[in-house]
């Protein structure tokens, strides 16, 4: 993480990391590896760009962390972690490694795996619906906006698309458009939720909306750059992966100094579109800025 994100985002990682103890199941005693595999899926490193930007998100608008702020983030993160225990699965991307570690369905099998995902998935919406420091109204438009994010109309739809785009030729639009569902719509999602937690008003809600478009696309930008120029033990997970499945990426159709010149592209429409915040904004400025110059 660069030195300037890290300075708005060291104190927020430290409020972050202890709530995966507090909220995560004990583990049963008839099948204790359902809530180790959850416990080890969430807590297997990452750098927690979607609790980040929720916190950062609530920065812009001035408003400090607090228990709600908290139950955003954990949920947006559960999420996350849940689509990728599902992605490496054999079905899906068929991946043997994750941040440096095994995947959960090596680390544990195939059926804990697909189990240890549900429950994540489930846990994301208990913890917004449960949350009693937020009105009945922003808890369902929570919920909304996750739901909507995470489904056919977001990340599902995302990875279908990317299944289905194996030695395919895509369009640059068509691409983009999966993207923004695979990757970007949890990153939209994240600033969303926590600006509506922050009862963010509706410009305001319009500019971090863009902003987080933006950044999310360079987010996937950048990964098909690292998988053609990051080594694996660098990246933590295998270098050259979208390439050896024969999956279309930035860097296939515009090559490595295209891709990176559409980066930084994105890159200034995610710093344009936080013209109207103060220094407040300043965490999503550098996180922005992060997202595109980062080496894993």
């Amino acid at each position: 993480m660069s030195p300037e994100f890290d300075h708005y985002a060291r104190p927020w990682r430290s409020r972050f990391e202890p709530l995966l103890r507090q909220y995560l199941p004990q583990p049963d005693p008839q099948r204790p590896a359902l809530a180790e595999a959850m416990a080890y899926s969430l807590g297997s490193g990452g750098k927690r760009i979607r609790p980040m930007l929720v916190y950062a998100a609530s920065a812009a608008l001035n408003r400090a962390p607090d228990s709600s702020l908290d139950r955003v983030a954990l949920s947006v993160e559960c999420l996350h972690a849940y689509s990728l225990v599902h992605d490496d699965l054999p079905a899906m991307d068929d991946d043997d490694l994750r941040r440096g570690h095994p995947t959960c369905h090596i680390a544990y099998d195939e059926a804990t795996a697909i189990l240890a995902g549900d429950a994540l998935q489930a846990l994301a919406f208990e913890l917004l619906a449960g949350c009693e420091t937020l009105t009945a109204a922003q808890r369902v438009a929570l919920v909304c906006d996750l739901a909507r994010a995470s489904g056919a109309s977001g990340m599902v739809l995302g990875q279908a698309i990317d299944l289905g785009a194996v030695d395919q030729q895509l369009t640059l639009t068509e691409l983009e458009r999966m993207h923004r569902h695979k990757t970007g719509a949890l990153i939209r999602a994240s600033v969303t939720m926590g600006a509506r937690a922050s009862e963010a008003g509706e410009r305001q809600l319009v500019n971090l909306i863009e902003y987080a478009e933006a950044i999310g696309l360079a987010f996937q930008v950048q990964d098909d750059i690292l998988d053609v120029t990051a080594d694996t033990g660098t990246l933590g997970k295998r270098q050259g992966a979208d390439v050896s499945r024969h999956k279309p990426t930035y860097v296939s159709l515009l090559g490595l100094d295209g891709a990176r010149a559409k980066s930084h592209e994105l890159l200034e429409q995610s710093l344009g579109a936080l013209n109207d915040f103060g220094a407040g904004a300043d965490a999503l400025r550098h996180l922005a800025r992060y997202v595109v110059e980062r080496d894993h």
